[in-house]
C-alpha cells in the first residue's frame, strides 16, 4: 500500500508535468496560428492595389495617392525612433485631401539626437502630393504613463486628435516614403517570415514531447521505487 506522504509525491510529479505538456502544445498552436496570421498579412500586402485619392477603406499594404493640405498646427511627434544609430521621432501631420477627407500621414524621421525640446520641422503650406503604405490601425505594446507628453507620443494612435479634429475618415494612417513635405523614410511592415513561427511551434511541442516523456518515465520510477 503506497503512503499518503508518497501518494501526493506522486501526484503532484503528474499534476507539475502535465501543465508543462499542456503550456507547451498550447504554444505551440498560438505560434502556429502566428504562422497562418502572417501568411494572410503578406498575401494581402503583395495583393493590395495602388489607389489615387480613395474614397473608401484602403486595403492593408494599399500604396496610395493623396492630393491635399497639410494641418501642420496639429503636427505631433512619435518619440523614441531610431534609425542608422540616430535617434529621433516620427513627423505624424494631419492632412486634409481634396475631397475633404482626413487623414493621418507619417512622414518620416527627424533627428533630434539627446535633445528633449519640443521637435520643430517644416510642413509645406497649399497644395501639396504625397504616396505611401497604408497601415491598419492597431493596439500597441504597454504603456508606462500617459501615451501624450506635450508634442511627443508613446505610441502611434488616433486618440490624440479626438478632442483638436474628430474622428479621421478612415482607422489607420498613411507611412509616406514619397511627395512633398516627406523626411527620411524608416518604416518597415513586420518582415518575421511564417517559417519563423512555424520552427517556434515545433520547438514548443518538441518541449512538451520531452515533458511527457520526462512525466512517464518519472513517474513510473516514483511508483517502482516505492514498491521496492
Amino acid at each position: 500500500m503506497i503512503k499518503p506522504s508518497r501518494q501526493r509525491l506522486i501526484y503532484s510529479w503528474y499534476v507539475f508535468w502535465s501543465l508543462l505538456v499542456v503550456i507547451g502544445i498550447y504554444l505551440g498552436l498560438w505560434q502556429w496560428e502566428r504562422a497562418e496570421d502572417k501568411r494572410l498579412a503578406i498575401a494581402t500586402r503583395e495583393n493590395a492595389v495602388a489607389m489615387t485619392q480613395p474614397a473608401e477603406q484602403p486595403a492593408q499594404g494599399a500604396q496610395i495617392t493623396l492630393s491635399g493640405e497639410y494641418l501642420p498646427e496639429h503636427t505631433l511627434f512619435l518619440d523614441n525612433r531610431t534609425l542608422n544609430g540616430h535617434v529621433g521621432v516620427a513627423v505624424l501631420t494631419p492632412l486634409r485631401d481634396n475631397n475633404g477627407q482626413l487623414w493621418l500621414i507619417q512622414r518620416g524621421f527627424l533627428d533630434t539626437g539627446g535633445d528633449r525640446k519640443p521637435p520643430q520641422v517644416a510642413t509645406p503650406s497649399g497644395s501639396v502630393t504625397l504616396m505611401g503604405e497604408w497601415q491598419e490601425a492597431q493596439a500597441g505594446g504597454p504603456l508606462y504613463g500617459e501615451n501624450r507628453e506635450g508634442i511627443r507620443l508613446q505610441q502611434l494612435s488616433l486618440d490624440p486628435w479626438n478632442v483638436s479634429l474628430g474622428a479621421f475618415s478612415y482607422s489607420g494612417w498613411v507611412h509616406a516614403s514619397q511627395g512633398d513635405g516627406i523626411l527620411i523614410p524608416w518604416w518597415k511592415a513586420n518582415t518575421m517570415p511564417p517559417s519563423r513561427h512555424i520552427g517556434y511551434a515545433l520547438q514548443w511541442w518538441g518541449l512538451a514531447i520531452a515533458a511527457l516523456i520526462t512525466m512517464v518515465i518519472g513517474g513510473q520510477k516514483l511508483r517502482h521505487d516505492d514498491r521496492r
